[in-house]
C-alpha cells in the first residue's frame, strides 16, 4: 500500500510486514487480553512486536500505528458524541424502563421473546452491547425465575437479542462498518434490519428448545428490581432513541422517496450531532435539563474504554493493511472458487473472535479488506452489512467483553457461561448467513 501524509509525517510506502509478524501481533494481543491487560495497550504491544518481527523498523512501526490511529478518528469522535445518548439512557433509567416495559407488555407466556426483544431494543437504542446486557440481565433473571425458564435459555436470549439489536444500532461497530465503506451510518442500520430479524427469530426458536434444559435460575439470582417509582415513564424513556434514530433515518427516506429537502445532499444527518440532539430533547422532556453537563460527562466516560480499544484495533488494522495477509486471504478465496465479497464477513469474524470485540473485528476487517471488496464490484452497502454481521458471529469468546458482561450480569460460573457459546455462535452464524444470502440474491445490486 502506498501512502504518504506530510502533515502527520506518515510514510507507509515500501513497508511490507510478513505473515509471521501479523501472527505474532494477534497471538500476543490475545494472550495479553486474556491476562486482563487493557485491550488497547495489549494491541499496541502486539503491533510493536509484530511490526519488528515482520520486517519493519522502529520509525516504520510508528508510521503503522499512526496510520491506524488516523483511520479511527472519525469513528471515535462520533462514539464520544454518542456517549451523551448512552448517558441519558443509563443515568435516567430509560434503558431499564424500556426493558421492563417490553417484558410487561409481552407477559410471562412469551417470556423468551420478551427477554430477547428487550435486549434487542435496548441495544438498538444505542447502548453498547456489553452495557445493554448488564441493564437487561436483572429483568431477564426475574422473568426466567417466575416463568420457570432455565438460566441457560435466559443467557442465550439476552445474547441473541443483543446481536439482533447490535446490527441495527448506532453503535461503535455500526459506525466502523459505515466508515470502512464510506457510506452513511443510517444505510448500514437500515439494511441490517433483515439479518437482525433473522437473529431474533433464531434466538427465540433456540431458546424454546433449551427452555427447561441445563442450569436453572435460583431464587437468590432473581432479586426483585428496586422500586421503579424514580424511573421515567415508558413514553419518556423512548424519546431519546426515537428522535435520534428517526433523524438518522431522514436521509435514506429522502433518498428513497425523492424528497429533496431531507435527502443526504441537502440535510445531511450525522451521528456526531444527531445523537446529542436526541439526548438533549429527552432530558428536557424528563425535566432533567439542569443535569445535561453531568449526564453528558458520565456518558462520555462510559465510552472512553471503547475509544481506547478502537485506537488499539486501528493499530492492528494498520499492521494488517501493510502486511501480506490481505493478499494471502484473497488468493485463498480465489483458489477455493469463492468470491472476493466473502472477505467482508470472513475477516470480521476472524478478527472479532481474535480480539474479543465486535467493534474491533469490524474495524480491523474493514481497514484491511474494504478496498478489495469494493474493487471486486461488490456494492458498498453489501460489503458493510456483511462485514458488520460477521463481527457478531464469534465475538462471544471468553476473553471478550460480551462474554464477561453477560457472565457478570447473569450470575453464572465460567463453565456455565461457556456451555452457551455454541448456541450463541449459531445465532451469529444465521445472522451472517442471512447477509451473505441477501448479497448473493442481488438484494443490494
Amino acid at each position: 500500500m502506498d501512502y504518504y501524509d506530510i502533515v502527520l509525517g506518515i510514510n507507509i510506502a515500501g513497508i511490507h510486514v510478513n505473515i509471521f509478524g501479523v501472527i505474532l501481533a494477534l497471538v500476543l494481543s490475545i494472550f495479553l487480553i486474556i491476562r486482563k491487560m487493557n485491550p488497547a495497550l495489549a494491541m499496541f504491544i502486539g503491533v510493536f512486536a509484530g511490526a519488528i518481527v515482520g520486517g519493519a523498523n522502529l520509525p516504520q512501526m510508528l508510521d503503522i500505528v499512526t496510520l491506524g490511529g488516523r483511520q479511527v478518528v472519525g469513528i471515535n469522535i462520533r462514539i464520544i458524541a454518542g456517549g451523551f445518548l448512552v448517558g441519558v439512557l443509563i443515568e435516567t433509567g430509560s434503558a431499564e424502563t424500556i426493558a421492563r416495559g417490553i417484558v410487561k407488555g409481552l407477559g410471562e407466556k412469551r417470556a423468551m421473546l420478551a427477554i430477547a426483544l428487550s435486549a434487542m431494543i435496548v441495544t438498538a437504542a444505542g447502548i453498547f452491547i456489553p452495557v445493554a446486557m448488564l441493564v437487561v440481565a436483572p429483568v431477564a433473571l426475574s422473568v426466567a425465575y417466575k416463568a420457570n425458564i432455565s438460566k441457560f435459555a435466559a443467557i442465550l436470549a439476552i445474547s441473541g437479542g443483543g446481536k439482533a439489536g447490535n446490527i441495527i444500532s448506532p453503535n461503535p461497530n455500526t459506525l466502523a462498518a459505515a466508515e470502512s465503506f464510506d457510506i452513511p451510518l443510517s444505510d448500514v442500520m437500515l439494511n441490517g434490519f433483515i439479518p437482525g430479524v433473522v437473529a431474533l427469530v433464531t434466538t427465540v426458536v433456540l431458546c424454546n428448545i433449551v427452555r427447561k434444559k441445563h442450569f436453572q435460575v435460583l431464587q437468590a439470582d432473581a432479586e426483585e428490581p428496586e422500586d421503579a417509582s424514580s424511573l421515567p415513564s415508558f413514553g419518556k424513556a423512548i424519546i431519546a432513541p426515537v428522535i435520534s434514530i428517526g433523524l438518522l433515518m431522514l436521509n435514506p427516506i429522502g433518498d428513497i422517496l425523492g424528497i429533496s429537502f431531507i435527502n443526504s445532499s441537502n440535510l445531511p444527518m450525522d451521528a456526531f450531532y444527531v445523537l446529542p440532539i436526541g439526548a438533549v430533547i429527552a432530558l428536557f422532556a424528563m425535566g432533567k435539563g439542569k443535569q445535561i453537563a453531568d449526564i453528558a460527562t458520565k456518558g462520555a466516560l462510559r465510552m472512553a474504554p471503547v475509544v481506547l480499544m478502537l485506537f488499539g484495533a486501528g493499530a492492528i488494522g494498520g499492521l494488517i493493511t501493510v502486511s501480506v495477509l490481505p493478499e494471502m486471504m484473497e488468493n485463498a478465496l480465489y483458489n477455493m472458487g469463492l468470491p472476493t465479497a466473502f472477505l467482508a464477513p470472513l475477516s470480521s469474524t476472524i478478527f472479532a473472535s481474535a480480539t474479543g470485540s465486535n467493534a474491533a473485528g469490524v474495524l480491523i476487517g474493514g481497514d484491511a479488506f474494504a478496498a478489495s471488496v469494493m474493487a471486486a464490484g461488490v456494492p458498498a452497502i453489501a460489503g458493510a452489512v456483511m462485514l458488520h454481521a460477521g463481527g457478531g458471529f464469534l465475538d462471544i469468546i471468553p476473553h471478550g467483553n460480551v462474554f464477561l458482561a453477560s457472565q457478570q450480569g447473569m450470575k453464572c460460573s465460567m463453565a456455565e457461561r461457556i456451555k452457551v457459546m455454541p448456541w450463541e455462535a449459531l445465532v451469529g452464524g444465521m445472522m451472517t448467513l442471512a447477509s451473505v444470502v441477501m448479497y448473493l440474491l442481488g438484494f443490494w445490486s
